[in-house]
């Protein structure tokens, strides 16, 4: 019988909520906004990549590395 998966750990995520609200000088409006704006940017970055690999694009490690097989 294997042992059950360990729970993550959260700490990295409390330290990250603990930076993200002091960048923001404790104002926790601010920081939901900034994280919000973060995310939009993101997921555009996201389907500029995916827009870009349906297109046929692909990255010249990824071109390398097929080639190479």
């Amino acid at each position: 019988m294997s042992a059950p998966p360990s729970l993550p750990d959260n700490s990295r995520y409390e330290k990250a909520c603990d930076q993200a609200i002091a960048m923001c000088d404790g104002n926790l409006r601010s920081t939901i906004k900034a994280l919000i704006m973060a995310n939009e940017y993101l997921e555009a970055e996201l389907e500029e990549l995916q827009a870009a690999i349906t297109a046929g694009c692909v990255p010249a490690q990824t071109r390398a590395a097929s080639d190479a097989a």
